[in-house]
């Protein structure tokens, strides 16, 4: 249980050297009581306009702030949405040197609030392709965890174009969780969805909280999107938090919208009706976490699966 240490208004973190741990002395906003949160997700139309697009965001994450959110969450390319061939890495810089970035961790500062920032695109020393970077910033502004996303989005999903993430992005290698003050939160980003070994990996870690920051296409969205968000938080007794784009955007692409918060028994707590930039905000009870691993323990019961192949034998003929 969070301890009832809210009347302070900044957070104390420091890295304690005798147990390589990070330490809290205190922490949060106003109005959290035992472990009630409440999160929100922002749902944006971003462009090919950085500054415009940071507008679009600053404005809706102070909005959820001031409605009590405590953990703000936005979708994948927040700060730049831009398929088109070069585009976005002729305006990307690294993680250090992104003014935009600069420009959210100042807000999460100045709201007090837990931000995450759903992906933005950053150049890596070690490859010439990009990372797609998801950045969880703390109440102090700064950042807290990184996640890379891991799976590539080459796919040809039959909306007349041609998705290949990885010539443009160096896929993560590592599999990421943030223990907050308020909650154990699993990292993840948009087509990261579709491995589920992933999310089980994390909720065996001790996450409570999955986010995944999306910009689903409004093929997959429409004929995917619900049930597999709610699968997931199923299959691992976590609420899931799915800030997603949503609309055409301005370099001609269509994503689903439908931004969802979903509690670790499959029911939707708050949805984003249709494509529309907006934020949604449910409170959540992490406390239900528990009861819902304790009533289905699948995370604990898993067996070891060994595949035994056959093959059909022939078939003899009569003579």
């Amino acid at each position: 249980m969070l301890p009832n240490l809210f009347a302070y208004p900044t957070i104390a973190v420091f890295f304690d050297p005798a147990t390589l741990k990070w330490q809290f002395d205190f922490f949060g906003r106003p109005g959290l009581s035992e472990r009630k949160i409440r999160v929100a997700c922002i749902q944006m139309r971003s462009g090919v306009d950085i500054d415009d697009n940071v507008d679009a965001a600053a404005k809706f994450i102070r909005q959820a702030a001031s409605d009590g959110a405590h953990l703000v969450a936005t979708p994948e390319m927040t700060t730049l949405l831009d398929i088109r061939p070069g585009e976005t890495r002729g305006k990307a810089t690294s993680e250090k040197a992104d003014p935009a970035l600069q420009a959210l961790k100042n807000i999460a500062k100045k709201c007090e609030i837990w931000l995450l920032i759903g992906s933005i695109a950053v150049t890596l020393d070690h490859d010439s392709r990009l990372a797609n970077r998801s950045i969880l910033i703390d109440p102090r502004g700064e950042i807290f965890a990184r996640y890379d996303k891991m799976h590539m989005f080459d796919v040809e999903v039959g909306d007349g174009q041609n998705y290949r993430e990885s010539k443009a992005y160096c896929p993560g290698t590592r599999a990421v969780i943030a223990q907050t003050p308020l909650a154990t939160v699993g990292m993840t980003i948009c087509y990261d969805l579709r491995f589920p070994h992933l999310y089980r990996a994390l909720a065996q870690a001790g996450a409570e909280i999955l986010t995944c920051p999306s910009a689903f296409t409004r093929v997959t969205g429409e004929a995917h999107w619900h049930a597999l968000l709610r699968a997931r938080a199923i299959e691992t007794g976590a609420f899931v938090i799915a800030p997603a784009q949503g609309g055409t955007h301005e370099d001609g692409r269509e994503t689903f919208g439908h931004s969802l918060i979903i509690s670790p028994w499959g029911e939707i707590l708050a949805e984003a009706i249709g494509d529309e930039p907006g934020i949604i905000s449910a409170e959540v009870d992490l406390a239900d976490v528990e009861k819902a691993r304790s009533r289905i323990p699948s995370l604990s019961l898993e067996n070891s699966i060994g595949v035994t192949g056959f093959t059909l034998a022939p078939v003899e003929k009569d003579c």
